[in-house]
């Protein structure tokens, strides 16, 4: 945690990151500022770089892209040269949310989110005419327990 935060801007954090559209007199109400220092203290955490952005969270079912899928590679490649063909060829891809570089047994993960086992499986067609792959593993969820985008602040 950096230094230089109070208590009221982690609070203030904490209630931008559940719901950035509130006003900043709400915001003021809820951590006892006036409305000025309240935003005062929102845009110096903009410009800090505490807040990265603020975006709506879409219901991805009723947008037709309920279905989750983790997609596990694993490559007998480790070069740079791969990894910037590896990046061009996964990041366009809108469906893909999340990649990650691992350690451990596999390489990278990816966090997708499509309509149903078609699209899925032109994205997969896509990923490994694209870039050499050793093994793709993919696996389904079956129901989403918890989501949330809110990291734990100590306040």
């Amino acid at each position: 945690m950096a230094a230089d935060l109070d208590r009221t801007d982690l609070r203030i954090l904490s209630i931008v990151q559940a719901d950035a559209d509130l006003a900043v007199t709400e915001i003021a109400a809820r951590v006892n500022l006036s409305q000025n220092a309240c935003w005062r203290r929102i845009k110096r955490l903009d410009s800090e770089g505490y807040i990265a952005r603020r975006v709506a969270i879409l219901d991805h079912a009723r947008l037709g892209a309920g279905m989750t899928v983790f997609v596990a590679i694993r490559t007998a490649e480790h070069s740079d040269v791969w990894l910037d063909q590896f990046r061009q060829a996964v990041v366009p891809i809108p469906e893909i949310l999340e990649i990650y570089r691992m350690s451990g047994d596999v390489d990278y993960l990816l966090k997708l989110k499509v309509d149903d086992m078609t699209a899925y499986d032109r994205i997969y067609k896509q990923l490994i005419r694209a870039v050499k792959l050793f093994d793709v593993s993919s696996t389904f969820a079956m129901e989403e327990i918890k989501m949330t985008t809110a990291i734990a602040l100590p306040i």
